[in-house]
């Protein structure tokens, strides 16, 4: 009997051709997430004793994303935060906001020949990479004592700002360290013994109270020669401990060093030479050291030959303005938003 041909082919096809499979709705893709935004402001709270979102202030910081491009604030509540701190190069525009200046204590006590082995340049308590960085309302100290240099806070990155701060140590206790760095301290505390405030950045003091511990040094900068302004002091009171009867105004760690006080009101501690050359008479060519309408009795003088007192022509560049824009992008310090609102 004859096979139908059509049912044949079709059985011949079916074998020879590749499997076949059971046809299925491909699966939608999944939806890429969303790209981090750098542009969205974030507000973290640390509390060391867990009611925040972080329990230590460097959780927090490197919870930041990378290279934020507005406001990260961090609000500390009042509490002693014993750590080591570093805000890396990528975290920009992190603010540290205290709940109060006294409340707020960041803490750590390394210091240079410990026995970690330390140097003054890695002693810090807290050390600021990143650009746009803001503090306010909080104390960091470095509580090593009287053992040498030991550094609070050393600050690299550019556009510093900070407002209403104690910063406590000994020796050396802040380093203002580059040169291309511009950093501006409103209404701060600074105390310390021997060239408290060092280091190449071109840093204003403004309305802040300058604290000797011991007789010394109250300065030591770095200043290349490429720059204009080194540490200026505007509007500042220069206080002493009872010990201390003998201080400079400043001695100059590197040969260019600038150093100006504008209008500050200087305590009797202050010698009436007020500079030191380091032991280099060859740095007194070199240094720029000046002052305007000093006031105060550690403004009597005679002060050295060296140093200058500016007429007020010579005084009038001591802007914010003039002093922060330079050759690069222009940079004044805006007044930050008041405390409860951010």
């Amino acid at each position: 009997m004859r096979r139908p041909l059509l049912p044949l082919l079709t059985a011949a096809l079916l074998l020879s051709g590749p499997a076949l499979r059971a046809q299925t709705t491909p699966a939608p893709a999944a939806q890429a997430p969303a790209p981090p935004s750098f542009n969205q402001p974030v507000r973290l709270v640390v509390a060391a004793d867990g009611t925040g979102d972080y329990r230590t202030v460097q959780e927090a910081v490197l919870a930041v994303r990378d290279f934020m491009q507005v406001e990260a604030v961090i609000f500390l509540k009042n509490g002693t935060y014993r750590e080591k701190l570093l805000i890396p190069s990528q975290k920009t525009h992190i603010t540290l906001l205290g709940e109060s200046q006294q409340g707020v204590v960041i803490s750590w006590s390394d210091y240079s020949g410990d026995a970690e082995k330390h140097t003054t340049y890695t002693s810090a308590t807290v050390r600021v990479q990143g650009n746009d960085f803001r503090a306010e309302n909080l104390t960091i100290e470095n509580a090593a004592g009287p053992v040498g240099q030991a550094v609070a806070l050393h600050v690299e990155g550019d556009r510093a700002h900070l407002k209403n701060c104690r910063l406590l140590g000994h020796q050396d206790t802040l380093f203002v360290a580059q040169d291309n760095s511009r950093q501006y301290y409103q209404d701060c505390y600074i105390e310390g013994t021997t060239d408290f405030i060092f280091g190449a950045a071109t840093a204003v003091f403004e309305r802040c109270v300058i604290h000797s511990k011991s007789s010394s040094y109250v300065t030591a900068a770095s200043t290349t020669p490429r720059q204009a302004f080194g540490l200026v002091f505007l509007n500042c009171r220069l206080t002493a401990a009872p010990g201390a009867t003998k201080v400079y105004l400043g001695r100059p760690w590197r040969p260019h060093a600038r150093t100006v006080f504008i209008g500050c009101e200087l305590g009797a501690h202050i010698r009436p030479e007020g500079w030191h050359n380091w032991g280099q008479p060859a740095n007194e060519q070199t240094a720029y050291y000046a002052e305007y309408r000093s006031t105060g009795p550690g403004a009597a003088g005679p002060r050295v030959a060296w140093s200058r007192q500016l007429t007020r022509r010579q005084a009038r560049p001591y802007t914010l303005a003039r002093i922060f824009g330079g050759q690069r992008d222009a940079w004044v310090p805006a007044a930050p938003p008041p405390a409860a609102s951010r």
